[in-house]
């Protein structure tokens, strides 16, 4: 009843006398001492009389905030629910400082009423209270910084231009970059999709910029330690979080040749981050999807040579049918590897547009004649196995296309069809760098509308759980049937490449990715 006696009291002042019931108000902040009812009466009374007492304003607002951390939770929500109400002038940045510190949560509730109290505080001075997010994602405990990162990420796209103002965008690329210098690889790809959703680097500078950000994160300048899964995983994650910014403006040159320098020789010596990532093709499909977008390289031929080296690799020579004796020689029959392959085969052919003499001047005659022995040999089982899988798909439509062998064959006819074209290309005389394909686990352009339409990556299913795409071993040389097509699984893994995190990191504080170091507990409002 005193509550609401000296809720009337101040109800009824005319609004310049306001100031003459300091006591009024005094009571209404004690309110905060009692019991339930009393809070509940507090938590509504204490801001809608806040600006009228200015020399009370920091006990108004630590009563507020005790009534923020009641034990009671549907008093909590009330009083976040009116924190916002505080928020005026300088008051800003610490309301928004408090509100981040109470993402906190784990009540869901009571984390959307932060949510949306701190979305209401944004609309009245953007700038400010990015300054309290920012400050307690640099300064504060782990799970408050977390969750103000994330927060940012869904929220911020979807704020009208009239609150991301120019002023506004600047000053979170500025201090993303701070945030950028400590990071675990989640946060990374977060802050990433922060910056790239600023419209103020859409622009082709502003791409650059990011890419620079990026290229700082992906220490390039480094060589890379292939046993190290965490070195393994930032260079992954860094080429995923560049590639939807390269351009036919901003180039991936020198991605590219960190691949072939460092990334190429080591192939199969990588550690994988994630048990049941197939990482050596995840690396081919990276470089692969980069590749045309490089701008003038210092090395377009030692870059082309590495790629020449590793294509020998996985691009088999004909078995011979019988030894000098004639007696039967053959061992294993080797496998085609076709999603190595035409990820090898399409980034070849994207630099070799720079050095459309490479296979003529650089690789001597006895080398060229082995690689051309051996791309005759893939092209054999190719055409053989192209007519297998459209004789298996003919006719097939809808629901008969869903069945999950039906997805990888569409898929492995996407691969072998594009490794076909890629072939004939360089067996041109001078070789050809003129046609164009769509990798096989990119959407399909519209310049094939009329193809068979593509499965998308999540119909494919997860590339853990079958094997790589391998055909059954290849004939004899001298063997009338030129080619034995596949019968049995191929791989789901093919098609169903994301620009995703697929691992986390860890490591020791320092700049960029890993562990941070320990932070601050408890209440520092």
């Amino acid at each position: 009843e005193e509550l609401y006696r000296n809720y009337g009291i101040l109800a009824d002042a005319k609004p310049e006398d306001l100031s003459q019931h300091k006591y009024a108000y005094q009571v209404i902040l004690d309110g905060v001492k009692g019991g339930p009812k009393e809070k509940r009466l507090a938590a509504q009374f204490i801001p809608k009389f806040f600006s009228s007492f200015p020399e009370l304003a920091d006990a108004a607002i630590n009563a507020q905030l005790d009534l923020c951390e009641d034990e009671d939770v549907s008093i909590r929500r009330q009083a976040i629910k009116e924190l916002p109400r505080f928020a005026a002038g300088e008051n800003i940045v610490r309301v928004a400082d408090i509100l981040t510190q109470l993402l906190q949560t784990d009540d869901s509730a009571e984390f959307g009423q932060v949510n949306t109290a701190l979305v209401s505080i944004f609309k009245m001075d953007a700038k400010a209270t990015l300054r309290g997010l920012f400050s307690q994602i640099l300064q504060g405990e782990d799970i408050v910084r977390e969750r103000a990162i994330k927060f940012l990420s869904i929220k911020l796209k979807t704020l009208p231009e009239d609150t991301m103002t120019k002023e506004v965008e600047d000053y979170v690329f500025t201090e993303t970059k701070k945030v950028l210098e400590d990071v675990t690889g989640e946060e990374f790809v977060l802050l990433m999709r922060i910056l790239m959703a600023l419209k103020g680097l859409q622009t082709v500078n502003g791409r650059q910029q990011l890419v620079e950000l990026v290229v700082e994160q992906a220490f390039l300048e480094q060589a890379l330690n292939p046993a190290d899964p965490d070195t393994v995983d930032r260079l992954l994650q860094c080429t995923r979080q560049a590639l939807p910014l390269f351009s036919k403006n901003v180039h991936s040159s020198r991605f590219v040749s960190y691949f072939c320098d460092h990334v190429l020789p080591n192939l199969s010596t990588l550690t994988s981050p994630v048990a049941e990532l197939d990482i050596q093709q995840e690396v081919l499909k990276l470089l692969a999807e980069m590749s045309p977008f490089c701008g003038d390289m210092e090395k377009v031929e030692a870059n082309l040579l590495m790629l020449f080296e590793k294509l020998l690799e996985f691009m088999p020579l004909p078995p011979e049918a019988e030894g000098e004796n004639g007696e039967n020689t053959m061992s294993e029959e080797p496998k085609l590897q076709f999603s190595y392959v035409e990820c090898l085969l399409f980034s070849f052919h994207q630099l070799g547009k720079k050095l459309p003499d490479f296979l003529i001047d650089k690789i001597n005659a006895e080398r060229l004649k082995d690689f051309k022995i051996r791309l005759q040999y893939f092209a054999r089982g190719l055409q053989v196995y192209i007519r297998q899988l459209r004789v298996a798909l003919q006719g097939k439509t809808g629901d008969a296309l869903k069945t999950d062998e039906n997805k990888i064959k569409v898929v492995a006819l996407k691969i072998t069809n594009n490794i076909n074209v890629l072939i004939k290309d360089l067996f041109h005389n001078p070789p050809s760098y003129k046609s164009t394909v769509t990798l096989s686990w990119r959407p399909v352009q519209k310049a094939e509308a009329g193809a068979q339409k593509r499965p998308s990556g999540e119909e494919m299913g997860t590339g853990s759980t079958m094997k790589k795409l391998l055909s059954p071993p290849l004939p004899r040389r001298n063997a009338r049937q030129i080619y034995n097509p596949p019968s049995g699984k191929y791989s789901a893994t093919i098609g169903n490449f994301t620009n995703e995190q697929r691992g986390g990191f860890r490591g020791g504080r320092g700049r960029g990715f890993g562990g941070r170091g320990g932070r601050s507990r408890g209440r520092i409002y």
